[in-house]
């Protein structure tokens, strides 16, 4: 479809037809009046001219009277269809944050916004989709929209530099030649394709589907097992004293595993729950530790490990804090030294005031002289169920979500979790929390 040029005065909103209309209906008086009377043509035209002046005047609309203007052709194509950024509505368009690319007919860019630019680069305009957005499904449906088609919604991901999943929304802005205010134009066909970043949806349904399995997972096992014996219990060895003692220890050990899990699941969920209200209470982290490693003594009793606290020379400052929930931070992770560090070993847990930062901190470290966590197991041993040895860690009745637990208390907390380790040389697990005062 070819686009009207506008004349010089359709630029200023001025219409012509009134115009074309009155001078020739006067050019038709003037020369009936000239043929019938005998006027001097000289003075005839002067009175044709001055007619046609003061009719000008009168006639003449410009943009600033209250008339509505009819807007049409080329003006039509860059006010509403290609949006100039000197607009209210380019500035509004250029504001979002969800890229926007508009297409014409021939499939080359017109218009994107400053957020498009992530996807086909600043220099994209003029060029053909095709060229600066290597999406496959995208391309046809622009295609297929080009053709008459529907809107289309169609989801992607680009794997690189980092991998990120869109959804984009194509569609077009004038189907079937009609304009934006509902009238008939001939203005060429254009399609709109805005883009919606829902990586980190996708990221947190991901997470709500591995953790439901894995969740099913860890309480049908040991289920499973209870379930099992107690089947045997009723069957074969009903009139077995022997087999009946055995089995039902391992029915309370796997009992034990479940509530253990469950505990872990909803200590978890509160925790999230109110993860963004700081803790207001002053915490002492010495007493707090030395309540800890006395209620873990019997169980380092069993294991022949012996746990020592470092002693620092004067006062150790408070943190702010909540007391029930460090004690949980701080039993989880010397739990996890005593399953994992070794029997006949040792834990050493030290505190060190820290004052080199923006603001005070307490560095509070146990570290354990086991065998070692592989580097590659480091970054992920805070998600929800992630075990770098699963069979030991079942066998020693792990959830696989204390130290996702730890990492939440201490995010509200506003500290950090460090954890650094080497095969055969042991792991030591660090937490920062602000100082009171």
């Amino acid at each position: 479809m070819g686009i009207k040029p506008l004349t010089s005065l359709e630029q200023f909103g001025v219409r012509m037809w009134p115009f074309r209309l009155f001078g020739g209906v006067t050019f038709l008086v003037f020369s009936s009046l000239v043929a019938w009377a005998g006027l001097n043509p000289w003075i005839a035209g002067l009175c044709f001219i001055a007619l046609t002046v003061g009719l000008s005047a009168s006639l003449a609309r410009r943009p600033n009277d209250k008339t509505p203007i009819t807007i049409t052709g080329q003006r039509r194509v860059k006010g509403i269809l290609e949006m100039p950024e000197n607009g209210i509505d380019g500035l509004v368009i250029q504001s979002l944050r969800e890229p926007l690319i508009l297409v014409n007919e021939q499939g080359r860019v017109v218009f994107k916004n400053d957020a498009a630019n992530i996807l086909i680069g600043e220099g994209a305009e003029s060029k053909h989709l095709a060229s600066v957005l290597r999406v496959p499904d995208v391309l046809r449906a622009v295609d297929n929209i080009l053709r008459g088609g529907e809107p289309e919604r169609v989801e992607y991901t680009m794997p690189v530099p980092v991998e990120r999943n869109y959804e984009a929304f194509i569609a077009s802005v004038n189907k079937d030649g009609a304009s934006v205010d509902g009238k008939n134009s001939d203005v060429a066909p254009r399609v709109l394709i805005m883009f919606r970043d829902v990586t980190d949806a996708r990221r947190v349904e991901q997470m709500r589907v591995d953790f439901v399995a894995n969740a099913s997972h860890e309480l049908k096992t040991p289920l499973a097992a209870v379930l099992g014996f107690i089947e045997t219990l009723q069957g074969h060895a009903k009139d077995d004293p022997e087999a009946q003692s055995r089995f039902l220890v391992i029915m309370s050990t796997q009992a034990l595993r479940m509530q253990k899990l469950i505990d872990d699941l909803l200590s978890l969920s509160r925790i999230e729950l109110r993860e963004h209200v700081p803790p207001s209470g002053q915490v002492d982290m010495r007493a707090l530790v030395g309540d800890v490693v006395d209620g873990l003594g019997h169980l380092a009793q069993q294991q022949e490990v012996v746990i020592s606290i470092q002693e620092v020379e004067g006062d150790v400052p408070a943190v702010t804090g909540d007391w029930d929930e460090l004690y949980q931070v701080m039993q989880n992770l010397v739990d996890n030294a005593l399953k994992y560090g070794g029997v006949g070993k040792k834990i050493d847990i030290a505190l060190t005031p820290d004052t080199s930062g923006r603001r005070s901190m307490l560095a509070v470290s146990v570290k354990d002289h086991g065998p070692g966590i592989a580097r590659e197991h480091l970054p992920r041993l805070t998600e929800r169920f992630y075990r770098a040895d699963i069979a030991s860690s079942r066998e020693r009745g792990g959830t696989g979500l204390g130290l996702a637990i730890v990492k939440h208390i201490i995010s509200r907390h506003d500290g950090t979790l460090t954890i650094d380790s080497e095969l055969g040389a042991g792991t030591n697990m660090t937490i920062r929390l602000p100082t009171a005062g």
